[in-house]
């Protein structure tokens, strides 16, 4: 059976590379030392494009792609896709939704535990040999405690059921109300004037940028924590740093970052903020879950079979 041509617009670990290299003929656009050179040579025979959540497929880019099919993304975010402009090249766009979920709620739960109970701070004051001196500075107890929910969907559900098992409340704020036992708040602003912890759940993209902006930051107030494992383009990354540094909220657990893999250093140095590397699905099973979807997704398309999770 020939190999489709497809372009590669991010780094990929082995696990995905090895199987689409056995199904397509792979170009590798993203570590292409003369990109403009690659698409000369390729462009045209491009049937396909895998990219990962965080990674960029701009127009320009399609447009020199005439006989693009499908855009396969490694992650469930597609903020980096113009969908619009997909729909109307009827270019297929899928995306790895559901098989993450779990992960990157454990982590958003993790980060809540790890903020309200400073336990980075009390692992490095073990290490550092300060317990002989005297005990560890208290800290603030979860249960009764309330938590804003910013975007109810998948993840956002499974994050709220494991801060309820940790005893605590849940309100939420999103586009609509759904149909849950938990209090929705229609505006993000009054949402955030209720909480001790505003967790970010919703998706990236222009309708999200900064969302959780200074005004926010400011209702949150310094019995508040911001815990965000979503995009980090929903954060007006300046402005927390701002609150963390002036003490206007009480502390920040974040997994993502405006412009990863860079951090401002002025928010590393911030000692109530707990930093991760963007590792909420990071975990052997659920990537490798991921990849299989991606393979199977650009299997079922040229083979004619309806795709297993379309966005387009």
């Amino acid at each position: 059976m020939e190999k489709t041509p497809v372009l590669i617009l991010a780094p990929l670990p082995d696990f995905l590379m090895q199987p689409l290299l056995a199904a397509h003929v792979c170009h590798d656009y993203f570590h292409a030392e003369d990109k403009a050179a690659l698409l000369a040579d390729v462009g045209a025979e491009i049937r396909g494009i895998v990219m990962a959540g965080g990674s960029v497929s701009p127009v320009p880019l399609l447009e020199q792609l005439p006989n693009l099919e499908i855009i396969s993304v490694f992650g469930v975010g597609y903020d980096g896709v113009p969908v619009d402009w997909c729909k109307a090249h009827a270019i297929r766009v899928t995306n790895t939704p559901d098989v993450l979920t779990e992960d990157v709620a454990d982590t958003a739960s993790a980060l809540v535990l790890m903020t309200s109970r400073k336990l980075i701070a009390a692992n490095r004051f073990l290490h550092a040999g300060a317990w002989t001196k005297g005990a560890f500075p208290l800290a603030h107890a979860l249960h009764g405690k309330l938590a804003g929910i910013v975007g109810l969907g998948r993840i956002g559900k499974a994050i709220a059921h494991r801060l309820e098992a940790h005893g605590m409340r849940i309100a939420y704020h999103g586009r609509t109300k759904q149909e849950v036992s938990w209090e929705y708040v229609d505006s993000l602003v009054a949402l955030a004037q209720q909480v001790d912890f505003l967790v970010v759940a919703c998706p990236g993209g222009a309708a999200t940028k900064h969302l959780i902006n200074a005004e926010v930051l400011a209702a949150l107030g310094t019995k508040g924590t911001l815990i965000n494992i979503a995009r980090g383009s929903v954060v007006d990354e300046a402005a927390l740093i701002t609150a963390l540094q002036n003490g206007t909220i009480r502390g920040a657990g974040l997994d993502v970052f405006e412009n990863e893999p860079h951090v401002p250093e002025a928010l590393m140095q911030c000692e109530n903020a707990v930093l991760l590397p963007h590792l909420g699905s990071g975990t052997h099973e659920t990537r490798a879950e991921m990849a299989r979807l991606v393979v199977e997704n650009l299997a079922a398309h040229f083979s004619g079979a309806a795709l297993l999770t379309p966005v387009c």
